[in-house]
């Protein structure tokens, strides 16, 4: 009965390896990597999705980082003098700004002091004003072009 069972056993495997040898063989493709991070190729519509994840991650906050727009951690009286320091600003704009502009709205040339700045208004010729700025304290300047 063992040499029957034996002879059944290798039948078998043996028809099984004429089935499975009858099947088409798998074919492999080959593998491209296709990137996500728009830093290494990837789109640049993956940007903010990976910016939302990895700052859905970080744990670490900044104490000194304001946490919003309108100064969230400032005091309301450190909000109030902000806004007074712009509103003076803005009057001494408009204050040296009246003095280089003439009645019709245009830059007019010459040199104008304030209490901490020189500007100085050249005409180059051609409709164009070149306006150089000096800060008296430290001695740098800024220098532009405008059209007249």
């Amino acid at each position: 009965m063992k040499i029957a069972t034996r002879r059944f056993a290798a039948g078998l495997a043996t028809a099984l390896v004429a089935v499975l040898g009858a099947q088409p063989g798998a074919h492999a493709t080959e593998l491209i990597y296709y990137p996500v991070n728009p830093a290494f190729g990837g789109s640049p519509l993956n940007g903010n999705w990976m910016l939302g994840l990895a700052q859905a991650q970080n744990k670490h906050k900044d104490p000194d980082a304001d946490t919003g727009f309108g100064g969230l951690n400032t005091s309301p009286l450190q909000n109030f003098n902000d806004a007074l320091e712009r509103a003076v600003l803005s009057q001494l704009a408009a204050a040296a700004s009246s003095q280089i502009m003439g009645t019709d709205g245009s830059l007019r040339p010459g040199t104008v002091q304030t209490g901490n700045y020189i500007i100085d208004i050249v005409d180059l010729g051609g409709g164009l004003l070149r306006i150089t700025t000096t800060d008296k304290l430290l001695g740098t300047s800024t220098s532009f072009q405008v059209g007249k």
